[in-house]
């Protein structure tokens, strides 16, 4: 049986992971392959306790793995955009195929990356960036590939997931939840990533190039985070029968392209809604199958592993095809791209939820309903809580039919500016997903 060598590059959580499951699952990783695979060298600045090492050569100098002759198949789990760019574009200029689980990279870079790819007559295979272990770029690049993608909403970032879902089942607030997700290690240091929507909006790009068949454009993603979103709101949106989750949203028009990623109530009985704590989950609809769901465990150690090997396995199995008849990067023959325009946010066309604080007294409804409905903006519903003893504001919660966001903007304008609302509106976005 051929033997397919593999270069480990990064032993954290992720290549700890890989480096295990591949040893626990060789007989069954190389009955699937056809060949044998054998990790033979790992490059890692400092010793992971969860694996033992010490039997395969290993360099504190990660290029010394991609310069290593004998490797086949460089596996990069570095993170970061710059050595690990570094360090893959050196292995393709050596000949090597390159599995990553490196988003960021690949939704910035990914098109030079590819297009050097494409060169050097080798393959980069990229299914553990997004969601984890869920096989979504499998999906989307292979499984639906008879459809016409209309559109695809997910929630593509388990840290945020973990923190919306504590804050509806504990009422607790974003702050106290974002400081357990840092020491349970759902968020780093600085979860600026995370909670700004900046990690959902690499995975959204990526997404959306299978989808639509059109070049990753990180810069053109409209990105809004969870920190602003309030327990009340969370509250609210549970009355009124939603559920907020930080959905990355990508739909495809006549006109152009939504690229999107912010808070969004989804109605409580769509099973998107029901998944929690970390989890990820990418709903796709496609013009022939309809919706399609695909959940489960959007990080960790073994679940990501599961998704690099996976491509590890794919690629050793194609090393001897000719390159035309591979899988496109992208799932489309590159030179079947199309430049798709982005929408701007304002042309977007959604529902609302909108909170704001009103003094207590008669009038300041029908002041806000007129707002509206002299910009055309139908109301769905609109409760005026009671206010609490001492209070001389209540709380108002209105919901909205569908509107460009252009139409909300000046709409929000003018109810703030209102002597009777105090302070800015809350806003959030309505989808109901079907």
């Amino acid at each position: 049986m051929k033997t397919v060598k593999i270069g480990i590059c990064g032993l954290g959580t992720v290549g700890s992971g890989t480096f295990n499951v591949i040893a626990r699952n060789q007989a069954e990783i190389n009955a699937r392959a056809g060949c044998h695979i054998a990790i033979t060298h790992v490059g890692a600045r400092r010793d992971n306790p969860n694996t033992d090492t010490s039997e395969i050569m290993l360099s504190r100098d990660i290029f010394a793995v991609v310069n290593d002759p004998d490797i086949d198949i460089i596996v990069e789990l570095i993170g970061g955009t710059t050595v690990a760019k570094d360090l893959i574009m050196q292995a393709i200029a050596q000949g090597k195929h390159v599995v990553t689980a490196n988003k960021a990279l690949i939704a910035e870079f990914g098109s030079e990356i590819f297009a050097a790819a494409k060169a050097h007559g080798v393959a980069v295979a990229y299914e553990a960036a997004v969601a984890g272990g869920i096989p979504i770029i499998r999906a989307l690049r292979e499984g639906l590939s008879a459809n016409k993608i209309e559109w695809l909403a997910g929630i593509i970032n388990g840290t945020g997931n973990f923190i919306l879902t504590e804050m509806r089942d504990k009422s607790r607030t974003f702050e106290d939840v974002l400081t357990e997700a840092q020491a349970l290690g759902y968020a780093e240091a600085d979860p600026t990533f995370d909670v700004e929507g900046v990690d959902a909006a690499h995975k959204l790009v990526i997404l959306a190039s299978l989808a639509f068949g059109m070049p990753l454009q990180f810069d053109k993603v409209y990105c809004e985070g969870i920190s602003a979103i309030a327990p009340e709101d969370v509250r609210y949106a549970n009355e009124l029968g939603y559920r907020i989750k930080h959905l990355g949203i990508a739909r495809k028009h006549a006109h152009g392209i939504e690229l999107r990623v912010h808070p969004t109530l989804i109605p409580e009985r769509q099973l998107i809604a029901k998944v929690d704590g970390v989890d990820n989950a990418i709903l796709v609809h496609g013009d022939a199958v309809g919706s399609t769901l695909y959940c489960g465990p959007g990080a960790g150690s073994e679940p990501t592993a599961s998704a690099v090997i996976s491509d590890v396995i794919d690629l050793a199995r194609m090393l001897s095809a000719n390159p035309e008849n591979r899988v496109p990067y992208l799932g489309f023959v590159t030179n079947r791209l199309e430049n798709h325009t982005i929408l701007p946010m304002s042309d977007v066309e959604t529902s609302y939820y909108l909170r704001l604080s009103a003094a207590d007294k008669l009038g300041v409804l029908s002041k806000v309903t007129q707002i509206l409905s002299d910009l055309g903006i139908s109301i769905e519903a609109l409760i005026q809580k009671e206010p609490k003893e001492d209070q001389v504001e209540v709380p108002v919660i209105v919901l909205t039919n569908k509107v460009l966001e252009q139409k909300m903007n000046e709409a929000m304008h003018k109810i703030e500016a209102l002597d009777t609302v105090l302070g800015s509106v809350v806003r959030i976005r309505v989808e109901a997903l079907n």
